[in-house]
């Protein structure tokens, strides 16, 4: 009897794996006016630095201090794509994917569609993982957005060569073009927790800002922290202390060691924090 009553409530040919897919949700978000002004701001970037080192002389031409990584960005254009890496990883990156991964669900309950979503029906598991996964593949998009479209703008703008080290030596330029497919991929990783603050907290509030703004507010907390050297050996529980791990990787002789004890800070905290998420949204009373 209770077979035949279940059998009734599902509509015939209803498939809950089949609601809400993936290319439709992703279609959704690349329209969305927010997608296309970070689009355009990651491919602005590389042109900016490239007027501002036109304009102001190449980094390195000051003989005083020592020799850093952005020192040696119009050394080639392997270099030019690393700083541009550089300069970004620690906020500038931060912002989509605490926009993209935030502003998913709240959204929806901002505009009250997110009930109708669920009337439609879309399993709430169903309606989360595809957020998720949108969410997660504009941010890995937006990452390598930025080192290729600095890498054409560098190669263009100083030549293609290899990377050249502030130690001193470089890496062949072919070698030099993987290790910065390893650096993307740690930053990628290394940005997780801000996804899973951005993503949980978009389930718990019906404000897109409020979620967006707190996860960078916390990411930035998380850098301040890192900071206080009188922490000593818990900073090592901090994501923001392996951001940059990903320098090890553009070394002659790569050192592993930072990025995966960075990598698995990071994924710890991230599926902690998405676990969560869909823990609560299971429970939650949508209303809007």
């Amino acid at each position: 009897m209770s077979t035949l009553t279940e059998a009734s409530e599902v509509a015939s040919g209803y498939r809950a794996a089949r609601t809400l897919p993936l290319r439709v949700e992703l279609v959704r978000q690349l329209k969305r006016r927010r997608t296309l002004v970070m689009g355009g701001i990651l491919f602005a970037l590389p042109f900016v630095l490239v007027v501002a080192f036109a304009i102001g002389g190449s980094p390195g031409d000051d003989p005083g201090g020592r020799l850093t990584l952005m020192d040696t960005a119009t050394a080639s254009g392997g270099n030019f794509a690393a700083v541009n890496l550089f300069v970004s990883a620690g906020f500038l990156l931060v912002i989509p994917v605490a926009l993209f991964c935030g502003d998913t669900v709240a959204s929806e309950a901002s505009w009250s569609s997110l009930r109708y979503l669920l009337a439609a029906p879309v399993p709430r598991a169903r309606l989360l993982w595809s957020k998720l996964m949108v969410g997660l593949g504009l941010s890995l998009a937006a990452m390598i957005l930025l080192p290729v479209v600095a890498l054409a703008v560098g190669t263009v703008a100083y030549g293609w060569g290899p990377l050249a080290l502030p130690t001193g030596g470089s890496i062949p330029a072919g070698t030099a073009a993987q290790r910065l497919v390893v650096v993307v991929a740690y930053i990628f990783v290394s940005q997780l927790v801000t996804a899973g603050l951005a993503f949980w907290l978009s389930t718990k509030t019906d404000a897109p800002l409020g979620a967006v703004g707190g996860a960078v507010g916390l990411t930035i907390v998380g850098n301040v922290l890192d900071a206080v050297t009188a922490l000593g050996d818990w900073r090592d529980f901090l994501p923001a202390h392996w951001q940059f791990a990903w320098a090890d990787a553009v070394q002659p002789r790569p050192e592993w060691g930072g990025m995966i004890q960075g990598t698995a800070v990071s994924l710890t905290y991230a599926l902690l924090l998405f676990a969560l998420a869909f823990r609560g949204f299971a429970r939650k009373d949508v209303v809007s």
